[in-house]
């Protein structure tokens, strides 16, 4: 039959144009007219099992590639589902584009017309997650809606944009000529001068500068500029959990990401000006707000919400690479003298002492392990699991932008799915994923889809026999656990009837097996089953002394 031309063609259409190479999503009763389109478009889809799973692949697709990425939703229990994904998204400011049906125009309003799905205001949903809600009410509008989108989830800072498309707008013929023409272009968020001349002049100034590099570091492509100002300043660099691989691990200026440490919040409250780029120094990046400055802080951040918004700062709101790269030409070199390394080395010597005295030389190795098997320039996705806590922490990621987890917003299951999306943006590359054996139960199913579609993906669950993190944390705080302990499948066997082969491996033999299965083309899977230990914090020990 001839087709006739409709709005599904128009958003397949606009997407192309925008720049679009694939789509990941879940088909659905009234978002049926964007999945037919696909089949007249060059974009590729890459289709999940749950909604939610497919949000996440979006965002790994998203972070490994550098550019937005398009999900096609359904209405209403369909988009619904999705929101777990876009929170860690906006959390970790990652530019996914959700496009998703709704339903007819006569029900929109609030007019209860009894549709399926039907929602009284679905936008509502998702107006405090997404950076951006858009609509379009008819065909015409529909180019135009998704370049705003397009453009605010590239304009800094990044994030995930939601756009709304009624069922019979998406079907209905439309006499709109094909979309060849459309560009979406983000404007560049430039420091202000006169706060670039004050910055530099209070760190040319500064006797024991130290800086903190947060993710925005890594999302605005600065690692380069980051270097370059640290050598120019002899300041150590402490990484953010989300700026892992900002700054060479090994480096004499190196801090590393020990920011649940007390030794390392000492250090960066001792600094007489304190230069933090692209955090909001939030929970986790001031171990868990123990953190006091004593002396100047200097905040760059993309996010003006984020801005000062834990402690008076001075404050600069642009992006980071552009912001760096103005400050290392304002600056003069100062002659090294050897403090700086110092003080970097001693501050590693006492955090080392201080996991010494605690017995964890299994979880050490375990992750010195995983590091040696991975390829550097691979992607490795964590779940909220012991051992990607751990990863914070203490593992070299090596190159930027190939360590993630979901340390934005929290929620289990994102490892596997983030890790599809990972390797549909980088084919040559192997992936890792790394669960415990109950957030591996949120996303199974995408076994299916790692198994049909071929993905590179090597999956390593850590069993424990439930919610490990959570069982730790209820029996120091309760003297027992509730509700932690589960029943599992035997991963290794269910893997298998997917047609994806396994490992049951152990701590001696996870280097070589897990080598062995990135190694090899496809999908994999190796199960460790392995009771891990977190070290121990030091926020509590600091809010007791407090009176908190």
């Amino acid at each position: 039959m001839n087709h006739v031309r409709n709005g599904g063609d128009l958003v397949v259409e606009s997407l192309t144009a925008l720049g679009a190479d694939c789509v990941f999503g879940l088909p659905g009763q009234h978002a049926l007219g964007l999945f037919d389109a696909l089949r007249r478009s060059p974009l590729r889809y890459v289709g999940l099992r749950v909604e939610n799973n497919a949000g996440f692949a979006a965002d790994g697709y998203a972070r490994t590639a550098e550019t937005v990425a398009p999900l096609f939703l359904s209405t209403g229990p369909g988009a619904l589902t999705s929101l777990a994904a876009l929170q860690e998204a906006a959390a970790a400011s990652v530019p996914v584009l959700a496009v998703s049906s709704q339903i007819p125009s006569a029900g929109l309003g609030g007019r209860r017309r009894g549709y399926l799905h039907e929602l009284t205001d679905q936008q509502a949903s998702f107006r405090d997650i997404v950076k951006s809600v858009h609509t379009a009410r008819t065909a015409s509008q529909i180019p135009s809606a998704l370049a705003a989108a397009w453009q605010s989830a590239l304009t800094v800072p990044y994030g995930p944009v939601w756009v709304e498309i009624p069922q019979d707008v998406l079907l209905a013929p439309t006499t709109v000529p094909p979309v060849t023409g459309l560009r979406a272009e983000p404007r560049p968020l430039d420091p202000r001068p006169e706060l670039i001349a004050e910055a530099a002049l209070l760190l040319a100034q500064a006797e024991r500068p130290v800086i903190l590099a947060g993710g925005g570091v890594v999302r605005s492509g600065a690692t380069a500029e980051l270097l370059l100002l640290a050598e120019l300043l002899r300041a150590p660099v402490a990484s953010t959990y989300g700026a892992k691989g900002a700054f060479p691990w090994e480096h004499p200026l190196s801090l590393q990401s020990w920011l649940e440490d007390r030794h390392t919040t000492d250090l960066l409250e001792d600094a007489d000006v304190l230069l933090v780029v692209g955090s909001g120094l939030g929970e986790l990046s001031s171990n868990y707000h123990t953190f006091a400055p004593r002396g100047r802080l200097i905040q760059i951040e993309a996010d003006l919400g984020k801005l000062e918004s834990n402690h008076p700062a001075f404050g600069i709101h642009a992006d980071a690479r552009l912001s760096l790269a103005a400050l290392y030409n304002s600056i003069p070199a100062r002659q090294p003298d050897g403090r700086a390394e110092e003080a970097a080395a001693g501050l590693l010597k006492r955090i080392r002492a201080r996991l010494d005295e605690q017995d964890l030389e299994p979880e050490r190795e375990l992750l010195a392990a995983l590091r040696r098997a991975l390829p550097d320039d691979s992607p490795v996705f964590f779940d909220m699991t012991i051992l990607g806590y751990w990863a914070w922490s203490a593992f070299d990621a090596r190159r930027p932008n190939t360590m993630h987890s979901a340390q934005g917003a929290g929620g289990l299951g994102y490892g596997f799915p983030a890790a599809l999306g990972a390797a549909v943006a980088a084919p040559d590359r192997p992936v890792l994923a790394v669960s415990g054996d109950g957030g591996a139960v949120y996303s199974i199913a995408e076994l299916a889809t790692a198994a049909q579609l071929g993905l590179n993906v090597t999956w390593l669950i850590v069993d424990d026999g439930g919610y490990g993190i959570l069982r730790e944390y209820m029996t120091d705080t309760f003297g027992g656990a509730t509700a932690t302990e589960l029943t599992r499948p035997d991963f290794v066997r269910l893997a298998e009837s997917f047609g994806v082969p396994a490992t049951l491996t152990s701590p001696p033999d996870l280097e070589h097996d897990l080598a062995a299965a990135l190694a090899t083309p496809g999908p994999s899977v190796v199960v460790l089953p392995a009771l891990l230990r977190m070290f121990a914090p030091t926020h509590l020990d600091e809010a007791r002394g407090s009176g908190l």
